[in-house]
């Protein structure tokens, strides 16, 4: 993988996380957003920061064989919550909620082009 790419790409990735473990842990610590709470949507939102910076994130940075694995995984579970909050929880959740899982999964998308694109540009071309 190229290493411009690979780099941004984990710079990205950690940001998103850090993100999230602000977010989820304010939440967590008692502080009142103002709006209905889902538990185990503030929970997983957490968790997913605390795993995404700690783990996906230094996979993506180091080039490591399963920082591609980790990086889809990660935008597959993003997206299955959102579709279990756009469909159980429809009338409930927060359209707060609702826009940071969308932006969580745009720039997953955009974490997973950079990754794409840089491994297409380390392959020698083949004759």
């Amino acid at each position: 993988m190229n290493i411009t790419f690979n780099k941004i790409a984990s710079a990205l990735a950690f940001l998103i996380g850090v993100m999230a473990i602000f977010a989820g842990g304010q939440v967590l610590l008692g502080k009142d957003p103002g709006y209905h709470v889902i538990n185990w949507l503030v929970l997983y939102n957490y968790t997913i920061g605390i795993l995404t910076v700690f783990t996906t994130a230094v996979l993506i940075w180091t080039q490591h064989k399963y920082a591609l694995p980790a990086a889809i995984g990660t935008l597959g579970v993003h997206a299955l919550v959102m579709l279990i909050i756009q469909t159980a929880y429809r009338g409930v959740v927060a359209s707060d909620s609702l826009r940071a899982m969308t932006i969580r999964i745009v720039v997953w998308l955009i974490i997973l082009t950079l990754m794409f694109v840089g491994s297409r540009r380390q392959r020698p071309a083949q004759a």
